[in-house]
């Protein structure tokens, strides 16, 4: 699905760890992806917002049509239950860690293997 779909990764301008952890997966894999820094456009940022109970949380992880910067199909709404913070909303997740984001891209096709530590 991975050749299908396109990967983009919504940032800031500002350093965030996250934001590098992620960029640091992505390059180690040789994955390909683009970003979206949400400081650039108030409409990219009040989507973001929406999509993340009302924060700029970066980053933001969603898997796209080529081209378009939203997902692709619907996503799982923001968990009661437990923090947003790497939850694999289907197609979008926001600040994963290692692990979760290294799963979530396999899940998605973009790696070969899961999370393996």
């Amino acid at each position: 699905m991975a050749s299908e779909k396109e990967l983009v990764v919504y940032v800031r301008r500002m350093y965030c760890p996250n934001v590098a952890l992620a960029r640091d997966v992505l390059k180690r894999y040789g994955i390909p992806y683009r970003e979206v820094n949400v400081d650039t456009s108030p409409e990219l940022a009040e989507r973001l917002k929406a999509w993340t109970g009302g924060f700029l949380s970066v980053p933001t992880l969603v898997v796209a049509n080529p081209g378009e910067d939203i997902p692709y199909t619907e996503i799982l709404p923001i968990p009661a239950d437990r923090p947003l913070r790497g939850y694999d909303r289907g197609p979008m997740i926001t600040e994963p860690n290692n692990q979760e984001l290294e799963n979530w891209l396999y899940k998605h096709g973009f790696l070969d293997k899961p999370y393996q530590r």
